[in-house]
């Protein structure tokens, strides 16, 4: 798997720019999140809500902005819009710099609001361009090197965060962040790859933003294949899992703190948040790799690699409310975490297979909506029920049986679509 992920980047110059634009600016965005999060626990004394509140604000938004973010996708050159995106979100994310007072916490929460709009337009265009820069059998190396990268940064990013923070202080931390989107945005813009889908559209004008047809003919192209339909649904239920947004952070601040002497209570709760962050990181990392030696290109795997997923990430967040020790955490979130991570790598490439290309942006536009959805409830639920006085162990426990009732979904859409018979093709 690794001598795959090396002849692709390698080879082919296309990816290897959009590869290097996703580790910038990922290293930058986990960075980033840690002071943020660091920054709203102290402007409002260490109040879980302030974090829950922060995660729906930087996911919920993509829920209701993704089916225009789709339709643009969709009648616009993908590359143009990832471009708009970074750089919009270079102005953004300089603004937090701003923030530092609690009067001026309306601000953070803005900021994090419109960053979020331009999430919701760059995801789905950098998902949906991979088939038509990558040769169809480089698919899943091409995902699986995506996620893997993301672990690998976030495992990165959120340590090198903890310690730029304490060091350097967030202001640094938010203005590498800022100069991170100019960076992709200058990687993407190297880029040079045909865009059959914008070629074929009429020019996009402003009607077209309030015309909801295009968005109705999304949903029937997405419900007249039921394979297509539950995979288009993985991703909302790995969003169940997206309270660790708030859950590890909190854990880290008030169960798993590191102790050494001469380290400070906060810089030792600092410390403890930025190693569970980092195992979730690792988790994401080894999952996609192992398993995706054993599914490779075909279907059948990939579909129970994802159930398999589901049960991965219920047993390692119950574990995590049983942790007796820091060490024995970071084991949890890493097992937890593989899990929802091959889900990931999975139902994306799954959904690259099933879906024509004049549709990709629209598929994967209601895709990350979905996941933004449950991301979004599950956090602020949990921010809610730290503050009134849950324990956190209890609550991670919840929230690992709750990964169930996603992984019984999936087992009843494997059951019922084991006989569809369907001519997939990634180009059509």
């Amino acid at each position: 798997m690794l001598r795959a992920y090396f002849n692709l980047v390698r080879g082919n110059r296309n990816f290897r720019l959009l590869w290097l634009a996703q580790v910038i600016s990922q290293l930058g965005d986990w960075c980033y999140a840690l002071a943020v999060y660091s920054l709203l626990l102290d402007l409002t004394g260490s109040k879980a809500e302030a974090v829950g509140l922060a995660v729906v604000i930087q996911v919920l938004p993509s829920t209701f902005v993704s089916p225009t973010a789709g339709v643009i996708n969709d009648r616009s050159p993908r590359k143009d819009i990832m471009i708009g995106a970074d750089v919009a979100r270079f102005v953004i994310v300089l603004g937090m710099l701003l923030v530092r007072t609690r009067g001026m916490l309306w601000l953070a929460y803005l900021l994090l609001l419109l960053e979020t709009i331009g999430s919701a337009f760059f995801e789905p265009a950098r998902s949906a361009v991979i088939p038509n820069i990558v040769a169809e059998s480089d698919v899943l190396t091409a995902n699986a090197l995506g996620s893997t990268t993301w672990s690998v940064c976030l495992a990165v990013g959120a340590s090198l965060g903890g310690l730029a923070a304490a060091l350097f202080g967030r202001d640094t931390v938010f203005a590498l962040n800022a100069v991170s989107f100019l960076a992709s945005a200058w990687l993407i813009r190297r880029m040079d790859f045909q865009e059959p889908h914008a070629a074929k559209s009429p020019p996009l004008c402003a009607r077209d933003l309030v015309d909801f047809t295009p968005m109705l003919e999304g949903v029937r192209y997405i419900r007249s294949d039921p394979r297509l339909f539950a995979t288009v649904f993985v991703k909302g239920g790995i969003g169940l899992l997206g309270a660790n947004n708030v859950l590890l952070p909190i854990l880290g601040e008030r169960v798993f703190a590191v102790h050494w002497a001469g380290l400070s209570p906060s810089r030792g709760a600092m410390l403890g948040m930025s190693l569970l962050m980092g195992a979730r990181g690792l988790g994401s990392l080894l999952g996609p790799l192992v398993a995706g030696v054993w599914a490779g290109e075909r279907h059948a795997r990939l579909r129970s690699g994802i159930l398999i997923g589901f049960v991965l990430a219920a047993i390692g967040y119950v574990w995590l409310g049983a942790a007796a020790s820091l060490a024995l955490a970071i084991l949890t979130v890493v097992l937890a975490h593989a899990g929802s991570s091959t889900n990931w790598v999975f139902s994306t490439t799954l959904l690259q297979f099933y879906t024509a290309d004049r549709f990709r942006g629209r598929v994967f536009a209601a895709d990350y909506g979905l996941c933004m959805l449950g991301i979004s409830a599950s956090s602020y639920l949990a921010g809610v029920a730290l503050d009134y006085g849950v324990g956190a162990r209890a609550f991670a426990a919840v929230i690992g049986c709750a990964m169930l009732l996603p992984a019984a979904g999936w087992a009843v859409a494997m059951f019922k679509t084991r006989e569809v018979k369907t001519d997939y093709s990634a180009g059509s």
